[in-house]
């Protein structure tokens, strides 16, 4: 990987000031501010930060390990969206078949030149909630309790990549699970939960840091109270990552998290296989037959009100809270880069400042929100548009 010296210009995400930023050696260099003489029409913006990508454009996570071909393709594909930064998020299978993908990705990832887009891997089950509702799509017959050998061995085949881990704190073994995780340095996300009260405080007091798309895997109807939404939401050390695409959830919802969570309020994409696709009918491995409409609405072609997962990528996200005015754009693009970067404690937590890792994106104004002209992941230009 080249390091080679070159300077960006463009307008400051937050200041809107126009600004000239040198990179060298990876990182930021120097900011300084230019004269209107120089002035153009980009946006200069940290990348953004997906901590939970099942797929994208085809490319499946779930099923066996991609080759270097598929990784290269996916890693080009999310910069063209602006993410310098994901976590490829691995769902609720058998022990054989994790440990399968985990070993084989591994082994994969070694190989690509951008291999450090990817931030670790995101294990979303198997120790999740086995009720209807909060489950999910994940399959109920792999579904167990949290077992501390069992992630051990999938840790060691993974070779310490798997940084974080979203489960129910509903299981006898959660507690103690929990604090073993994060004394190994993994971050814990309550998730496809049906916990008490006293369940999640106790998974909080372990540990937990984050819920994991707060609002959806979920009963369709809950006691009015307590219930594990308000439960989550009162938890001030909870972080809480939405699915802000237009479908998973109301704006009314997406904008109670925030002003509960407020700069703990993280966007995510949890973006499947057919996310960034044209729309039509598909067939898939879980939810059979399936419709991607115009809008990114992806539903069971037998019902449009069941959803089949989340169509957009995170830049979607972004524009949806802004037009729907849940938020103005520089603090939308926070939740969607910093933000996350900073609950995952990686140095893209910095933004735009000296010192910071080039992970930037240039941005254009368009009709229906912004448009990625450029992505560098440190100081190296990985996406320009037209090329």
């Amino acid at each position: 990987m080249t390091h080679n010296k070159h300077v960006i210009t463009g307008k400051h995400f937050e200041s809107n000031v126009q600004i000239e930023v040198e990179i060298e050696g990876g990182v930021i260099t120097a900011i300084k501010e230019v004269s209107d003489e120089l002035s153009n029409d980009s946006i200069i913006a940290p990348g953004l930060v997906d901590l939970q990508v099942n797929g994208y454009q085809g490319v499946d996570f779930n099923h066996k390990p991609l080759d270097q071909t598929q990784w290269s393709q996916v890693i080009k594909s999310l910069a063209e969206v602006g993410v310098t930064c994901f976590y490829p998020t691995i769902i609720t299978n058998s022990n054989e078949a994790l440990t399968e993908i985990f070993s084989g990705n591994i082994q994969q990832l070694k190989c690509i030149e951008h291999r450090h887009v990817v931030g670790g891997f995101h294990l979303e089950g198997p120790f999740i909630s086995c009720q209807d509702g909060p489950r999910g799509a994940h399959a109920k017959e792999h579904v167990r309790p949290p077992s501390w050998d069992e992630f051990c061995r999938l840790q060691e085949v993974a070779e310490g990549e798997i940084k974080m881990i979203t489960l129910s704190p509903e299981w006898q073994e959660a507690t103690d699970f929990i604090k073993r995780a994060v004394q190994s340095g993994v971050k814990i996300a309550i998730g496809h939960t049906a916990a008490n009260s006293e369940q999640i405080a106790e998974a909080v007091h372990a540990g937990a840091t984050l819920s994991t798309h707060l609002g959806n895997g979920a009963h369709p109807e809950l006691p009015r109270h307590p219930n594990y939404l308000w439960d989550q939401l009162a938890e001030d050390e909870l972080w809480a990552s939405v699915i802000a695409d237009g479908h998973h959830l109301p704006e009314s919802v997406v904008k109670t998290v925030h002003r509960m969570k407020v700069r703990k309020m993280i966007l995510i994409s949890d973006s499947v296989a057919l996310a960034g696709m044209k729309p039509g009918t598909y067939q898939t491995p879980v939810g059979g037959e399936v419709t991607l409409t115009s809008d990114g609405k992806l539903h069971l072609s037998e019902n449009e009100e069941l959803l089949a997962g989340s169509a957009s990528h995170l830049l979607d996200g972004v524009k949806h809270c802004v037009q729907k005015g849940i938020m103005e754009f520089p603090e939308a693009w926070c939740r969607a880069s910093v933000q996350p970067a900073k609950y995952m404690g990686v140095t893209q937590e910095k933004g735009i400042q000296i010192g910071a890792p080039a992970d930037l994106v240039v941005l254009r104004t368009v009709t229906n929100g912004w448009e990625v002209e450029q992505t560098y992941k440190g100081g190296e230009e990985v996406f320009k548009k037209g090329e």
